[in-house]
């Protein structure tokens, strides 16, 4: 990994930060299905996803999980900046959605950049922001909306994230993560597809054109 890899991964941070990334940065490589991040575990570095697609959400006792959101190519992970900083135990899960590569940074470089770099100063509050904002889109997709408009809304959010209209998930994931049941998410795809919005395949949807 280089200082223009960085740069184009994250064209906000000066150079000065970007040697300093390199120099004291550890860099992981994470296969699709691993887990990054679990409940209880102390997390003593902050993470940026260099390349890939990492999912966070909380697991209930019953073994239910709580869908939170996604963090992709070019962006921090907020959770975990502020369990390094505040030095607390994770209360979620974080797992790889793809093949991923992250960035691990020190707490400590994490406060120190904050008052040193501009660019990074402004990156970890805007990361937060956005976080804030897809967390009360959450609750209000839970709150306020019927099940149907939800799927509509994930559909679209996974077309975002993967930049791609093939979404690789099965009917099963895309219930979990909304808190139902295959039988409901199968049937309500299939309406979908009877609009032609989507086709369906083993473990595949892809997004039509018609689907906006």
């Amino acid at each position: 990994m280089t200082e223009i890899d960085i740069k184009n991964k994250f064209p906000e941070f000066e150079t000065e930060l970007i040697k300093e990334i390199l120099q004291n940065a550890v860099i992981r490589d994470y296969m699709a299905g691993d887990y990054i991040i679990q409940t209880g575990q102390y997390f003593k570095h902050s993470m940026l996803i260099y390349e890939g697609v990492v999912k966070l959400y909380r697991e209930g006792s019953d073994g239910n999980e709580f869908y939170l959101y996604h963090i992709k190519s070019g962006e921090p992970c907020a959770l975990s900046m502020n369990c390094a900083i505040r030095q607390e135990r994770s209360e979620v899960i974080a797992k790889a959605v793809t093949d991923s590569t992250l960035i691990f940074v020190s707490s400590s470089m994490v406060e120190r950049w904050m008052l040193k770099y501009p660019g990074w100063n402004r990156f970890v509050l805007d990361s937060y922001r956005r976080r804030f904002e897809e967390m009360l889109e959450t609750i209000d997709q839970i709150s306020f909306r019927a099940l149907d408009e939800r799927l509509e809304f994930y559909l679209k959010r996974q077309r975002e994230i993967f930049g791609s209209n093939e979404i690789n998930i099965s009917h099963q994931q895309i219930a979990d993560e909304l808190n139902s049941s295959r039988e409901v998410i199968s049937r309500l795809l299939k309406k979908m597809e009877q609009r032609g919005w989507v086709e369906l395949h083993r473990n595949q949807i892809v997004l039509k054109p018609e689907f906006k």
